[in-house]
């Protein structure tokens, strides 16, 4: 029997274009917005409805966006771009403004087309290339005033201290409960399974957030009951893998399906889409400064450039998850034309190693005509990782 909050959750999502149409007559307003590093308790502190944009997996979409945006764009930059073109998707239709940040270039460009082609308002907030160094706090925590200054005067309100409090809390509360359910998928006998994790979180893209908490709450609660403590254990003969690279975007299942049709059980994620974002985001005020210094020290984004492997803090927290979750191979993903992740693909490879993690790399897009390529690797892949977890040598 299924999970009860999984089910209201899919209900939730179902009625969520009703209820958007609804709160925006009585006068709500609406920011669709993407990117890494937009911190999203600002855009609720100022009162407006923050929705997540965006999807993955349609090549007709692709094809659509890319009569407006060069090919060489990756697959999720064109399909976002076709998403404005057919403009049917409810969230593109139902966001008033949009807000972008400008930490994967793409994504900027992303911005730049659609303003310029779909005449839609756009909010940029721009993100500082060297961001561990001093200056790049003090560039950061203005662009972000700048940002909450365009917002303030788009919604005709102040942010106020306490509201600014209030937003951080909630999802404070809102990372802290995502955190704790994600670990229930990784166990011997999980009443979860990473998938639907995943679905949960997306699902919190466009979800009324302090709906979303309660739910995350309920879920938590049934998860506890069923199965007590979250204790992550692995058995000898599991291959668990580790999904990193490129963002997995709503509607994007080609990857996960093949893997789990090859006997591969996901256990964990590095991903932009997935729980990365809602690892030690630590705002200790309610103040931009203070939002702007947790933004920045938290786990880099594959997009922004650092050359110190050694003290790399994406590739720290990659080895950090690993463990964790007890994984015991990674399969790193790159969209085509997903330049960033690409060029870091070899180096992650040859660190993990060093470690005794074996990686594969695939290199894809949302066309079908590469699945058979992908389903023979990844199933050599298992094969080798579950032959090792047995007899402790490599294929």
């Amino acid at each position: 029997m299924g999970l009860k909050t999984l089910n209201l959750i899919a209900r939730k999502l179902a009625d969520r274009p009703a209820e958007l149409a609804a709160a925006k007559a009585a006068g709500a307003k609406v920011v669709g917005f993407q990117g890494y590093t937009l911190p999203e308790e600002i855009i609720h502190a100022l009162g407006l409805i923050p929705i997540r944009i965006g999807l993955g997996g349609s090549d007709r979409l692709v094809e659509l966006g890319g009569r407006y945006i060069s090919t060489k764009n990756c697959v999720y930059v064109r399909e976002t771009v076709g998403l404005f073109a057919e403009n049917t998707d409810p969230y593109i239709t139902g966001s008033d403004v949009f807000a972008f940040d400008a930490t994967c270039l793409q994504t900027y460009r992303t911005a730049e087309i659609i303003q310029y082609y779909f005449d839609k308002e756009v909010f940029i907030l721009g993100v500082p290339r060297n961001f561990y160094l001093p200056e790049a706090h003090l560039y950061f925590t203005e662009e972000l005033r700048n940002l909450v200054g365009r917002l303030e005067t788009y919604a005709d309100v102040k942010l106020s201290p306490e509201k600014l409090a209030a937003s951080i809390t909630l999802y404070n509360d809102i990372r802290d409960e995502i955190v704790a359910i994600y670990a229930y998928q990784a166990t011997l006998d999980p009443l979860i399974s990473w998938e639907e994790v995943f679905d949960v979180i997306q699902a919190g893209y466009v979800l009324d957030r302090r709906d979303f908490l309660d739910l995350l709450r309920a879920l938590h609660a049934e998860l506890a009951a069923g199965q007590g403590a979250a204790v992550i254990a692995r058995r000898d003969d599991e291959a668990r893998i580790f999904i990193s690279g490129s963002v997995i975007p709503p509607g994007d299942k080609k990857l996960i399906s093949i893997i789990q049709e090859q006997g591969g059980r996901i256990v964990g994620d590095d991903l932009w889409s997935g729980l990365i974002p809602y690892v030690a985001v630590d705002i200790r005020d309610a103040t931009l400064e203070a939002v702007a210094h947790a933004y920045l020290h938290r786990t880099p984004h594959g997009a922004l450039p650092y050359l110190d492997l050694a003290t790399d803090g994406r590739i720290r927290r990659l080895k950090e998850l690993i463990k964790t979750f007890k994984a015991n191979g990674v399969i790193y993903h790159t969209l085509r034309y997903c330049d960033p992740y690409t060029f870091k693909a070899k180096e992650t490879k040859d660190i993990l190693e060093k470690e005794g993690i074996p990686l594969l790399e695939l290199h894809t897009e949302y066309a079908g005509s590469d699945i058979e390529a992908i389903r023979t690797r990844v199933e050599a892949f298992i094969e080798m990782i579950k032959l090792k977890a047995e007899t402790g040598v490599a294929a």
